[in-house]
């Protein structure tokens, strides 16, 4: 076929195919792509209801309980609070972008200053953020089956890994509708326990205010235990990308819907930390409780101990079963998510890294595979040694992108207004974002391990991201942004140009063109010019071809007889 931005077509060097798997837009969601019109069509309520859905995990129990164990409950408030104001300040921008470009944290990095493989560095540690948090999602969930059970740790391990799998092979279609069918449920175990626990032991509040835990001040407020115990919490910072998976899929924005869009966003992309924080702080009221019922000062810190406690208030004579049934629950919810995101990031990984992508599926098997290896080496009893060190490099991360997203765009302009995500206009390493992210890692994880004093490994994660965010704007300056675009894209082919164009439509061909590698029509958003295929390339296979070394990049292709 020919078109008017795009050179007339020739055949192709060689057709590609794809497997069933990638194929099939249900199972494969369009994982390494721009979300099209056409396949979104959930309300904003669907997509916010599924992004919160993913929320429903109890490691934010756990960690709140951990903290106010190891710090006592004064420090673990402040250094959760900290945390959670950090985090949502700096999920707005990147809730926003990934909801108006219809793209996951993974697309959304390369045109934020990452390059194209640069980016495939945050893949990484984005991977590991959702194997991490399923490993303990999982241990949460083995720990429950062995106290109502009986079934020993290391099976509990495999039956909650491998359950998770067939609900995630469906994507977004099977998500979005287990999420919002369990949510009232969920709400309802979730917020009952504390209620009941208020009414019932009026000196809940008092206990849980004084308690020490095992802090080395007692019940004292120490500044530099605050700090390390908001450095444990800011390890949630990468949860933005898993809400990011989610508001991909958001509606475009329009006048008609613009408030629901943006109360949709807000509470689906930085409002999950309000629930989240409000979970940790439950986590440090519970373990207390835990306590003051007998539980050991070192299992207090096990959703499980907490919630049969709590359930005891309400069910005394079935805590133990209505405790199970929320804790299975609530982690049913958040690894499916894990193990969705997770099977983008590892997607997104080797399709760049390998030009090798056999489907979203596989990865699953994949990432549940290495969460279930650090289960079964006992990630759980490491849990904060494990959160603190993560959270340099992850911080470092989110504070680069975000440093783009709110000064290099809208106040430098040197990077681009939209967000460029093909392969073909970008450079590989772009020294904005992949420098200032590498430098803020290497010297915060020097003084995450004491390189400079115990005040800076107390607040390292702080170093990372204030190191990250100023760097970001200083390296764009010092580049005069060169390092973003690569070759100028078409008209119309870029993010910014989907709204004018209007398109959307599953079989409008005005707005889509033909693949001349794979032959499957998507939407120009998604198409660049092929000097190699001399013709129209989606951005996937753009991203899996071997053979063309990047000529796109340094020669310019010539324009069609139309133009």
């Amino acid at each position: 076929m020919t078109d008017s931005t795009f050179g007339g077509s020739t055949p192709p060097k060689s057709r590609r195919s794809y497997n069933k798997l990638v194929n099939n837009p249900v199972l494969e969601d369009y994982s390494l792509r721009y979300a099209p019109k056409s396949f979104r069509r959930w309300s904003e309520y669907a997509v916010a209801s599924a992004a919160l859905g993913g929320i429903a995990y109890l490691a934010d129990q756990a960690i709140g309980g951990s903290l106010a164990v190891q710090f006592g409950f004064a420090n673990a408030f402040w250094g959760i609070l900290l945390a959670a104001v950090v985090i949502f300040l700096t999920g707005i921008p990147i809730a926003y972008y990934s909801a108006k470009y219809n793209v996951d944290v993974d697309l959304l990095t390369r045109g934020a200053g990452f390059g194209y493989l640069g980016s495939t560095i945050t893949s990484v540690i984005y991977a590991s953020f959702t194997f991490i948090f399923f490993a303990l999602e999982g241990s949460i969930m083995a720990q429950a089956f062995n106290i109502y059970f009986g079934i020993p740790l290391p099976i509990g391990y495999a039956l909650g890994s491998l359950m998770i799998i067939p609900l995630v092979v469906f994507g977004m279609t099977l998500l979005s509708k287990l999420q919002v069918w369990t949510q009232p449920i969920w709400l309802l175990l979730l917020f009952s326990p504390p209620i009941a626990v208020l009414i019932g032991d009026p000196n809940a509040i008092a206990n849980w205010v004084s308690f020490k835990g095992n802090s080395p001040s007692g019940a004292a407020i120490d500044p530099l235990l605050v700090g390390t115990a908001a450095g444990i919490a800011l390890s949630l910072i990468a949860q933005i990308g898993e809400q990011a998976d989610y508001l991909r899929f958001m509606p475009d924005k329009t006048d008609a819907n613009r408030f629901k869009w943006w109360v949709a966003v807000l509470a689906a992309g930085p409002g999950w930390v309000v629930l989240g924080g409000a979970k940790q702080l439950m986590g440090s009221f519970f373990a207390s409780v835990a306590v003051a019922h007998g539980t050991p000062m070192a299992n207090a810190n096990e959703p499980i101990q907490m919630y049969i406690a709590g359930f005891g208030y309400i069910v005394p004579f079935a805590a133990l079963g209505v405790a199970t049934f929320f804790v299975i629950l609530s982690q049913v919810k958040i690894n499916v998510t894990n193990a969705y995101s997770g099977s983008l990031s590892w997607s997104n990984f080797f399709s760049r890294v390998l030009h090798y992508h056999p489907g979203r599926v596989v990865w699953i098997f994949f990432n549940v595979g290495i969460s279930l290896t650090m289960m079964e080496l006992n990630m759980f009893s490491v849990l904060d040694k494990i959160l603190g060190f993560y959270s340099n490099t992850a911080v470092a991360w989110i504070g680069a992108v975000v440093a783009d997203l709110v000064i290099n765009k809208p106040i430098l302009k040197l990077s681009p207004s939209y967000v460029e995500f093909k392969r073909a206009h970008l450079y590989n390493f772009n020294p904005v974002g992949f420098g200032s992210m590498v430098i803020a890692s290497v010297i915060s994880i020097a003084a995450f391990f004491g390189a400079f004093g115990a005040v800076a490994s107390a607040f390292s994660c702080f170093i990372a991201l204030g190191l990250a965010f100023i760097l970001s704007p200083i390296i764009a300056i010092a580049t005069k942004g060169k390092y973003y675009i690569a070759r100028e894209p078409a008209a119309g082919t870029t993010l910014d140009d989907v709204p004018m164009l209007g398109m959307g439509h599953a079989h409008d061909h005005e707005h889509t063109l033909e693949c001349i590698s794979c032959g499957f029509e998507y939407e120009r958003a998604d198409m660049t010019e092929c000097p190699f295929h001399t013709g129209p390339i989606c951005s996937l296979c753009c991203s899996l071809e071997k053979s063309c070394a990047d000529i796109c990049k340094t020669v310019v292709p010539a324009p069609s007889p139309a133009e």
